[in-house]
């Protein structure tokens, strides 16, 4: 097993025996896991990327990278050896790059990784508070990735995910942005919770399979409900909905305040006391002093006090 010596003294004549190139490489492939994405984000061919890869393996004598289906899975020394190489090349980013004061003018875009149904929440807003401070900015929104979120941030592929508050993930920084709420909407008149608990429902995921938040926290209190109809989009159920007099949908108010539905249909309290919903962003810890990203961070905080 190779062994990093922190201590280790520097040995300046060593260094012409060290291709420091490969090493943005090495982060490259970490965080894509893939050669032909780490390729594509250092600019350079896959054939390269395989090459410089090999070279690499031989300075430092291990594998490296070992590939399992489409993916380039670490070796426990590459586990080992990343934040490490990643501290330096940081250090020695920041000396090398001449430092420039950042004005607001300087920006030219916001890359965001946002789930469909909260886009119509954030977006309107955060165009429009861009607009009053007369920034020429191009907003891109693109489609929320939770697998790649971290290594898509690390790459500064996006700037920031806004979805729902995860399950802790080292090197992700997290601000709260919205609390949300739970209510039913049906064509029923009233609701009780054992009307909620009989009744047909609609369920809304963008996931194939898995337990729905709600159904978590109604397990977790030893309830459940019967769902008759998975769908994507929250759109979708509220048109199901007003075609099924008994069946019920629990939807998060601001997302219900964002679309249109019928006149047939009631909005209820949710009759069970579930824990408020909490929507934030996401950002990566080694931009955390970018000046660029500090600016942004701090307006769109604004947006949302």
């Amino acid at each position: 097993m190779n062994n990093i010596h922190n201590t280790t003294p520097l040995e300046v004549g060593h260094f012409h025996r060290i291709d420091i190139n490969l090493y943005p490489l090495f982060i490259a492939i970490f965080e894509q896991k893939s050669i032909s994405k780490a390729a594509q984000l250092l600019c350079i061919s896959q054939s390269a990327v395989s090459h410089a890869l090999q070279r690499l393996r031989t300075q430092l004598n291990d594998e490296l990278f070992v590939r399992s289906g489409q993916k380039m899975l670490p070796t426990p020394f590459a586990e080992q050896i990343y934040q490490p190489i990643q501290t330096a090349l940081l250090s020695i980013q920041s000396i090398a790059m001449p430092k420039q004061a950042f004005v607001p003018s300087m920006l030219q875009s916001l890359k965001i990784a946002i789930h469909d149904e909260i886009e119509p929440i954030i977006f309107p807003q955060l165009v429009n508070h861009f607009a009053q401070l007369n920034l020429d900015i191009q907003f891109l929104s693109s489609k929320l990735d939770r697998k790649n979120m971290l290594a898509d941030l690390s790459a500064q592929q996006i700037d920031f995910v806004i979805d729902l508050v995860q399950p802790y993930q080292a090197n992700l920084q997290f601000e709260n942005l919205i609390e949300d709420h739970f209510v039913v909407c049906t064509q029923q008149t009233e609701m009780d919770l054992s009307l909620y608990l009989s009744s047909p429902h609609i369920g809304v995921s963008s996931r194939r399979t898995g337990i729905l938040l709600e159904d978590i926290y109604l397990n977790r209190q030893q309830l459940s409900r019967q769902i008759f109809l998975r769908c994507q989009h929250y759109s979708t159920a509220l048109q199901v909905l007003s075609q099924y007099p008994n069946s019920i949908l629990t939807i998060p108010q601001s997302i219900l305040k964002h679309l249109n539905y019928a006149e047939n249909l009631h909005i209820h309290a949710l009759p069970i006391e579930l824990p408020r919903i909490t929507m934030g962003m996401y950002w990566h810890d080694h931009v955390k002093q970018n000046p660029r990203h500090q600016f942004l961070r701090q307006e769109i905080l604004k947006i949302f006090d």
